[in-house]
């Protein structure tokens, strides 16, 4: 096999952590690709659940004795304590490792520390090779732990004129199933689906991740959370269902804000407790409307059918916008077709204080 340089072997790294997506948490996604000293590829692995073995000792598994002065190009710094697995630090230095190449540094302070403990045992170490592909990859785990609660995705259906149901309520479907089975999709890679009340009592959802096809659940199934001041979801309501577990957020047990509904900074604190990485809020258009008007979505995910209502219910309500020097910009990252619909993908600018 032909050598490849540290370049390349970062950019396989990265593609290898994407693997994990969706089955990790709370731990992040992380690719390693170990190149022995004529720089070929003797070995290579990612996260793939929590709990099992390190994107690194994967690939040192695979890679035995040639490792041993060799390179390893890892996506995050390798972790520097014992929790379900020992140290990828230690593992490497066993090994013989002589370069350790790292994109991105480990923002948890429980874990981190091993670019230090490689260092001290004579190691070279490069850090911030492909940093911005790295960060890019693992947005929603590194976000999540530098301030203590989910990366938050909203995501809505609408159509052309920004309408979720027409005027009599009705809004199944405004998209197509091509769509629909993309937001399933979806939904697998978080750890928290987030729904208001209202939207429970209007629509009653599943919240859960499926095959639309033929009904069946996948896997892994987020935490389907319900924002309800009041405690009002009924005692037979879907989301009750068994089919996941379920929170009913009320504002007794989060605490209140000045308005008395359900304090949503404390709500995402305590999902981030709860091991909740990244959440996708999605429903209704007045949870959504405070959410970012508080500042804290992350990402909009928006699903546009090629319709128009004229009247009805708007996907979303106050923001907090009264002028439009006061709009809250996007910026967009991706356009795609989804079957006969648009999705649309954009990050929120971040407001000049």
């Amino acid at each position: 096999m032909a050598s490849v340089s540290v370049d390349e072997a970062m950019r396989r790294a990265i593609a290898l952590a994407a693997r994990g997506l969706g089955t990790t948490s709370p731990n992040p996604v992380v690719g390693c690709v170990l190149l022995d000293p004529d720089g070929e590829v003797v070995g290579e692995g990612f996260h793939a659940y929590a709990g099992g073995p390190h994107a690194e000792i994967v690939a040192l598994a695979q890679a035995g004795r040639r490792a041993r002065g060799g390179t390893a190009v890892v996506t995050l710094e390798p972790c520097d304590h014992t929790g379900r697995t020992g140290p990828c630090s230690h593992a490497l230095i066993a090994a013989g490792v002589a370069h350790v190449v790292i994109a991105v540094g480990d923002p948890n302070p429980v874990a981190s520390g091993g670019a230090a403990t490689l260092r001290a045992a004579g190691i070279q170490v490069t850090t911030g090779v492909r940093e911005a592909e790295a960060e890019a990859g693992n947005v929603a785990w590194l976000t999540s732990m530098r301030r203590g609660w989910p990366y938050l995705i909203w995501k809505y259906a609408a159509t052309l004129d920004g309408r979720s149901a027409a005027a009599d309520g009705s809004s199944m479907w405004i998209t197509s199933e091509a769509a629909r089975m993309d937001v399933h999709a979806l939904r697998g890679t978080v750890d928290a689906v987030i729904a208001g009340v209202g939207t429970v009592l209007a629509d009653d959802p599943r919240l859960t991740a499926r095959n639309l096809r033929d009904g069946t659940l996948a896997i892994r199934q987020p935490l389907r959370v319900v924002v309800d001041s009041s405690g009002r979801t009924p005692a037979d309501a879907r989301v009750r269902d068994g089919a996941a577990r379920t929170w009913i957020a009320t504002a007794a047990e989060v605490g209140a804000g000045p308005d008395g509904r359900v304090d949503l900074p404390a709500l995402l604190a305590e999902l981030h407790h709860r091991g909740v990485r990244a959440a996708l809020l999605e429903g209704g258009p007045r949870l959504a409307g405070a959410f970012l008007a508080a500042g804290l979505v992350d990402k909009v995910v928006g699903y546009v059918a090629p319709k128009l209502l004229g009247a009805g219910l708007a996907a979303l309500r106050d923001a907090g916008v009264t002028t439009i020097a006061d709009a809250i910009e996007l910026e967009l990252t991706d356009v795609t077709q989804v079957g006969p619909d648009l999705r649309i993908t954009a990050l929120p600018r971040k407001r000049e204080a």
